[in-house]
């Protein structure tokens, strides 16, 4: 284990006085140089192949937080406390001055956090430490901005997490110019003696360093999130907003190349927009199953796409003045993806991914999956919440050097797409499950969607999620520390500033009546890929039903293959119908309106107010179109030179 002398290396760094006065109190601090150093660190102490992270607290004895155990291919962490192991949407607070549309400390819990902090480094002040420098979004050398975690030693696993899905920079490495632009406290122990047992990530924004304290050892509101929430700081005043997407560069089996970004809420598709489409164990796809008399149809696609992947969840996009030619510039925000397995449920459903877990090249990081020591982990084996209830959040950490194929560096994006976790629809039970395979959606639409993002059907990422609540706007709110309607006017001038992308909406899990997992998504990306960028015409697509679904093509074919046109317009389904469609647009519609109120702020740029206006008007599909980019082309040429004029 390679230790740096903090007199010495890090006196260079100008770190700040908080924290040099804590590492000089701390009985000992180590600084890992590499990622076999963090992985030691996560073992250490381990009995029989399981470490156990404990700590003790004041009234309540020795509480075991987290286990980890070493596998052959894997340290997997599991919770005792199943509360613990998916982030609570309602865990971070903002406790500074700053504009912030969150809810601030000091509202919460009745008093300023300056004196929860002073205790927080006063704890950490007493404990052994690590002490680790980490890359920021794709980090840049030359501005030298990245960041630290300061933990206590016995949570290696939580810091070999951050090193991993940001990038570790070596104690040896740290450049001369290292800017410390964020700091995350770790302080478990904190759930139970402040917060009743509760998740809670405090946000402090100061003049030259955003704070982010950590009061739980699950690292995704704070090791994953928090540090999201930092780059939409950061992208608030430089206009940049990171996006939670994933990206892929599709290439035909012609090779063509079509660069797709999928967004949406927590457990709405995005890594599954990077999986190649799970097939049955004679080759045909499961395009449905009916949730009430069980038949089930199918399609033959002979040869997938080639995926590319660019960006999991986080991605990166600069101002549009670096590429003149209308299309999204965007760069993943992270070295490794925090992959989300519980569709995996027996082997065989994945095999790409069941061959990078199973015979990783390093040893990978999990959480909430089955583990014996010193034996092979599989991603199917899924700890349970009580008996006969598996977690519905089993995560792997993927470094992305050791997905085949990747793409480092910036990417066009051609296309975006919106994903939504839908419920079954019928005429007995309508709800909001009545979008089709694919939508095409005009600019003005597509950004709405962005606003209300709805968190979706049985959300497997978050504790006590609502079929219709709103993720918030760009469905990355959760994570964000500023206004509402700043967020809102940055997506809308991204929108205006990139008028080659087209974009689309997805829905997963339900199309009306049938059941479809994630395949809308896997065979829209195939169609879209075969078809390429080019504009749809009006003869080719159909206004839906309900106009904030903008249109929907005639016919999808793939391969020869041609989808039962049900699937594009559910409300031909005989179990649903109109009049059922109709209650479910209803539902849509009371959900759009409810919760684009909110965003009519005076600050709101006047287009943006147009378009919500309209919506709330019960605006058609050509009001939409006129409003911005429109998702289709006219039929004839005379009409293609104003098209694109907003």
């Amino acid at each position: 284990m390679n230790t740096i002398n903090l007199g010495t290396e890090w006196q260079r760094l100008r770190l700040p006085q908080d924290i040099q006065n804590l590492l000089m109190q701390s009985p000992g601090c180590t600084f890992p140089s590499s990622r076999q150093d963090l992985l030691e660190l996560a073992l250490q102490g381990q009995k029989d192949g399981i470490t156990e992270i404990a700590y003790d607290i004041p009234g309540q004895g020795r509480i075991v937080e987290a286990t980890v155990t070493r596998c052959k291919n894997a340290l997997v962490v599991n919770y005792p406390d199943p509360q613990m192991r998916r982030r609570d949407p309602d865990c971070m607070v903002v406790a500074d001055d700053q504009q912030t549309d969150k809810a601030r400390y000091s509202d919460r819990f009745g008093e300023s956090f300056d004196r929860i902090r002073d205790e927080t480094l006063a704890w950490l002040a007493q404990q052994k430490l690590i002490v680790m420098a980490i890359s920021l979004g794709a980090f840049d050398p030359k501005s030298g901005q990245g960041g630290l975690l300061v933990a206590p030693a016995n949570a290696g696993f939580f810091a070999a997490g951050l090193a991993d899905l940001q990038g570790l920079i070596p104690a040896n490495q740290i450049p001369e110019n290292f800017k410390v632009r964020t700091t995350i406290y770790l302080a478990p122990p904190f759930r139970h003696t402040h917060f009743e047992g509760k998740q809670l990530v405090v946000h402090k924004r100061r003049s030259e360093t955003h704070e982010v304290f950590a009061y739980n050892l699950y690292p995704g509101p704070s090791a994953k999130k928090g540090v999201y929430g930092v780059l939409l700081s950061l992208g608030e005043t430089g206009e940049w907003p990171t996006l939670h997407a994933s990206t892929v560069e599709v290439v035909t089996p012609y090779d063509n190349v079509t660069t797709i970004m999928h967004e949406g809420a927590s457990g709405g598709g995005k890594s599954e927009m990077l999986e190649f489409a799970h097939r049955e164990s004679d080759g045909r796809l499961q395009i449905g199953k009916n949730v009430l008399d069980g038949q089930t149809r199918h399609m033959v696609l002979t040869q997938n796409c080639r995926l590319r992947p660019v960006t999991d969840d986080m991605a990166m996009c600069r101002p549009n003045n670096q590429n003149k030619d209308g299309h999204l510039v965007a760069q993943d925000a992270e070295q490794a993806w925090f992959i989300r397995i519980n569709h995996i449920e027996h082997y065989g459903t994945d095999p790409h991914m069941e061959e990078m877990t199973i015979h990783a090249k390093e040893p990978l990081i999990m959480f909430n999956i089955q583990a014996t020591p010193h034996s092979t982990c599989l991603i199917w084996e899924h700890i349970e919440d009580s008996p006969g209830v598996p977690c519905p959040n089993p995560r792997v950490i993927m470094p992305r050097q050791l997905v085949p194929d990747h793409v480092e560096g910036a990417v066009r994006v051609m296309l975006r797409s919106f994903g939504v976790r839908t419920p079954p629809c019928t005429r007995e039970n309508p709800s909001f499950g009545i979008m089709g395979f694919l939508h095409l959606l005009p600019a003005s639409l597509a950004w709405l969607w962005r606003l209300v993002a709805p968190r979706g059907y049985a959300n497997p990422s978050i504790t006590g999620s609502s079929d219709m609540a709103s993720e918030g706007v760009g469905s990355y709110w959760p994570f964000a520390t500023g206004r509402v309607v700043d967020h809102a006017n940055l997506l809308l001038r991204q929108i205006q500033t990139t008028p080659k992308v087209r974009y689309v909406l997805i829905p997963n899990q339900h199309v009306g009546a049938w059941e479809v997992s994630f395949m809308p998504q896997w065979i829209s990306r195939e169609y879209l890929a075969r078809r390429g960028v080019a504009g749809f015409h009006c003869h080719q697509v159909q206004p839906a039903r309900c106009n904030l679904l903008g249109y929907t093509p005639r016919t999808m074919q793939i391969d020869g293959a041609s989808l039962p046109q049900w699937l594009l317009q559910p409300e031909l389904q005989s179990e649903i119908g109109t009049d059922g469609y109709d209650a479910g647009a209803a539902q849509l519609r009371d959900f759009f309106e409810k919760t684009l109120q909110e965003f009519l702020h005076p600050d709101l740029d006047p287009l943006g107010k147009e378009i919500i206006n309209c919506c709330l008007n019960g605006g058609t599909h050509e009001d939409y179109d006129r409003l911005l980019y429109p998702a289709i082309e006219p039929d004839h040429l005379d009409s293609l030179d104003n098209l694109w004029q907003s």
